[in-house]
């Protein structure tokens, strides 16, 4: 029975043992860590908010304070989900629509992009062609492109993915072609002497080593292409970010207007470190999140 006892109390201590290595350890330096972290924004807000409680409170301002934006815009806050037809829908399907528009355009504008900047970064030609083209072209301001594009498709559906696309492909073709001008001469001189194909030297050389630029023109990319698309919803309507905050111009809701830039700006951020992170996984941590 002694005997028994013991082993089950040996099995126990070391169930437990294992537990506690398998358990990352809390220590102090990380708690002091997460601390310098999360405090000082939160410590920012708190004190933006009260400024701004204080500010707006009086009688003759003109934007409500938080706490008449909360009370104000509880229903839109409190239920996202709701769909009553037409336009008449919540924050979520708002923002799942500009979503929507802003994958697809984007997803255009990474693929001519990288194609495009690939081809000005390994040409001495196309450079010289298509560079003062780009520099022109890039300056010009989105919304400057929308009744273009209406007269061109018709639509406003194609016509907002066409702003996306022609707003956020430019940085992913500059930094794509400094990326590839970037190549070290060594990895062009090993793909001579191993005698990569034109595809090969692509993937294997060109790609790995312009990552890290691609990236940071993805990320200029993806917050252009959200800023494009809340302007450019404000002049074509229907279901969409943009036309929730004009809508809600319209109806002098200004505590919504408030509420739904809140929501602009958090998933703004959420795009940038998902392109962020994706960078650093795929370059291994030369991309900086």
């Amino acid at each position: 029975m002694a005997a028994t006892s013991a082993t089950l109390g040996t099995a126990a201590r070391d169930a437990a043992s294992v537990k506690s290595r398998r358990l990352p350890r809390v220590t102090g330096r990380d708690l002091r860590a997460l601390g310098a972290r999360v405090i000082p924004p939160l410590v920012v807000l708190a004190a933006f908010l009260l400024f701004w409680e204080v500010a707006c409170s009086r009688p003759t301002a003109g934007l409500p304070p938080p706490s008449r934006v909360l009370s104000e815009a509880w229903p839109i806050i409190s239920d996202p989900f709701f769909d009553n037809g037409g336009t008449d829908k919540g924050l979520f399907w708002h923002i799942l629509a500009s979503l929507q528009r802003v994958a697809l355009g984007f997803a255009l504008a990474v693929v001519a992009g990288v194609m495009l900047g690939t081809l000005v970064g390994q040409s001495e030609w196309a450079m010289r062609g298509l560079d003062p083209v780009f520099q022109v072209l890039r300056t010009i301001p989105p919304l400057a492109w929308l009744p273009l594009s209406l007269a061109a498709f018709r639509d406003g559906q194609p016509s907002a993915i066409f702003v996306i696309f022609i707003t956020s492909i430019w940085p992913i073709i500059i930094n794509t072609a400094v990326g590839i001008r970037n190549i070290p001469q060594d990895y062009r001189n090993v793909a001579a002497v191993i005698r990569l194909n034109p595809l090969e030297f692509f993937w294997k050389i060109m790609l790995p080593s312009a990552a890290p630029y691609i990236f940071t023109g993805l990320r200029i990319g993806v917050g252009l292409s959200w800023l494009a698309i809340v302007a450019a919803e404000m002049l074509i309507g229907g279901v969409g970010i943009g036309f929730f905050i004009w809508d809600a111009w319209n109806s002098s809701h200004i505590s919504e207007i408030i509420v739904a830039l809140v929501y602009v700006g958090v998933i703004g951020f959420i795009l940038d470190r998902l392109v962020a992170a994706a960078g650093s996984l795929v370059t291994r941590g030369t991309s900086a999140a």
